[in-house]
């Protein structure tokens, strides 16, 4: 597990989403901003949650929060309890 910056996660999930340009940047950091906290709050370890291990999962978060659904999918759930119980590894 790689740890990432904010930059270079911010970069992943914007790859992730297809996202170009840097207008919506300040949006998609608060999403990642909550999607990190709900991870924390439900007992990812920090050290996991800002890894290239939880790329995926944070990208889901900011896209569920992005496209205006009333919360997080069940795919998103699913993939923060793993990354709980088995440490993102």
């Amino acid at each position: 597990m790689k740890t990432l910056t904010d930059e270079e996660m911010l970069n992943e999930i914007k790859n992730r989403l297809g996202i170009t340009g840097s207008y919506q940047n300040a949006t998609l950091n608060a999403y990642i901003e909550d999607t990190k906290s709900y991870l924390l709050s439900a007992g990812v370890p920090e050290s996991v949650v800002n890894s290239s291990a939880s790329v995926g999962v944070i990208a889901r978060g900011v896209s569920d929060l992005w496209y205006g659904s009333s919360g997080f999918s069940e795919y998103f759930y699913q993939r923060a309890l793993q990354l709980k119980y088995e440490g993102g590894e």
